[in-house]
Order: C-alpha cells, then structure tokens, then sequence
C-alpha cells in the first residue's frame, strides 16, 4: 500500500461525515480539501469492507462481493439479528424507570 498524506482515522472520520451528513460529498470534499474522487474512493471502500449496499447513479444497488448462498445470508442475518437484539435490550435498560425516578438520561437534552 502506497503511503497516504491522510491519516487513517482522518479518512475515517471523513467517511463518516459523509455517510451522516444531508451535505453532499462533493461539499465535504471541498471543505476538508480533499480530492472529491479520493472522498468517493474512501466511502466506497468502506463499504465493501462493511457490506453496505452500495447505490449507483442510476438508483440501481451494485453488489459489493460474489453473491452469498442462502446458508451464509441466514448465518449473517442471525448474526446481526443477534446484535441488534442485545443493542435494543441496553436501550431498554437505559430508558426503564427505577422506582419513583426516571433513569432515561442517556436520551436526555443536556442543560447548561
């Protein structure tokens, strides 16, 4: 791999800029000064190595890798089932309320 003048975690953060942003990538671009192309480049391996449906232009979804047989769908499936499952009981832990006090500060606005 050739030597980049961006640091991992400042493409990382670009890229998650971008996938979280209503700005398009083309803005982000240019205000991290970055190459717009290089941005793309970024956020397309990203998610190829996160499996992230990638959609073109035509509003078509390009596949990221060889398709997947049913067997290995159903065990990713069950896997991110599982996470999301343990992902919603830690929000609920988080918002059930405790006797006669409210415990939902995780989703609470902070005050100044």
């Amino acid at each position: 791999m050739r030597n980049s003048k961006y640091t991992r975690e400042f493409r990382d953060s670009s890229v998650q800029l971008v996938l979280n942003s209503e700005e398009s990538t083309a803005k982000i671009a240019k205000d991290l000064d970055v190459n717009e192309k290089t941005l793309y480049n970024w956020v397309r391996e990203y998610k190829k190595a996160n499996n992230i449906p990638i959609v073109a232009r035509d509003g078509f979804t390009r596949s990221n890798s060889i398709k997947e047989t049913a067997e290995e769908e159903n065990k990713r499936l069950r896997a991110e089932n599982k996470l999301l499952k343990q992902e919603r009981d830690i929000l609920k832990k988080a918002t059930a309320p405790q006797g006669h006090f409210f415990q939902g500060a995780y989703f609470a606005k902070e005050t100044l």
